[in-house]
Parts: C-alpha cells; structure tokens; sequence
C-alpha cells in the first residue's frame, strides 16, 4: 500500500513538473516573460505601411531583442499608422536620430521592427518620437510592380 502511495505522488510531482514546463514555454513563446513595465521606457513611431506587425512583436538592435510592440493605432489626421514600442531601460542610450524600420524575419516570418541608432549625442526619452521610418515591404506590393511594370531587361 505503501509503495503505490509512494508511485502515485512521485506520478503526481512529474505531472505537476510538466505543465510548469509547458507555462515557461508558453510565456517565452507569447513574450510576456521578458519586460516588466517597471523598467522599461515607451518610444513611438509612425509608420505608412506596417504590413503583419503585431502587438508584442520584437523590437531589435543588430539581431539583439531590446524591447517590443506594446500598442499599435491609426491616425485620421496624419493617415498613418502609430506604433507605440517598449524598450528596456538597459538600452537608453538609443541616439534621437535612430532610424526604425520593419524587416520581416525569413521569407514568411514573423514581422519586427529593427532600430539603427544614429549618431546624435542627445538619447531618446520616454514619450519620445522616432522620425525616421521605413514601412514593412509588402510582398504582394512588389509582385504587383513587378507583374504591371516589368524591368527594361525583360522586356527587351
């Protein structure tokens, strides 16, 4: 009796191990783990085409993940799309004349948006705007172009 009490909580304990397991995944996955609001700095930027970037997409320096999407609105007015981004106070030295663009990682991966820090003396602030900006490259978009207006090679 004793040794099937013993087998059914060491069961219990592995079961109990495996779903941690799989919640540890599942917020690494989602991106929730890595920030927590306290220390990190907000930092915005317009953009005429985000193209599949969402909510909690990386935002990153070099291949290095520094922070995310945190918020992502439209403006009527400047008819362009607001993306608002969190970055963790380790990286505030981003120079103000950082450029943000929006690469896609892969040939269908996920979007993000890549930082390329300038080279002013002044750093960005929390509430501060990036103003220089690329939009994600469509690829519909660019098979479009292609298909109504071919290269002048091929059409020789």
């Amino acid at each position: 009796m004793q040794k099937t009490k013993n087998i059914e909580i060491m069961v219990g304990l592995f079961v109990a191990a495996g779903f941690a397991a799989l919640f540890m995944l599942a917020m690494k996955v989602s991106n929730l783990s890595a920030f927590s609001e306290n220390d990190t700095y907000t930092v915005q930027a317009q953009f005429d085409n985000i193209g599949g970037l969402k909510v909690r997409s990386p935002v990153r320096i070099g291949g290095v993940r520094i922070g995310r999407v945190s918020s992502i609105r439209y403006d009527d007015n400047k008819l362009e799309a607001v993306v608002h981004m969190i970055i963790s106070n380790k990286h505030n030295k981003l120079p103000e004349d950082t450029r943000a663009n929006i690469y896609t990682a892969g040939l269908l991966g996920e979007q993000y948006i890549g930082l390329e820090p300038g080279g002013s003396t002044e750093f960005l602030k929390n509430g501060d705007r990036i103003v220089e900006t690329q939009s994600a490259l469509v690829l519909e978009r660019l098979i479009g172009h292609f298909l109504v207006n071919p290269p002048a090679e091929a059409a020789k």
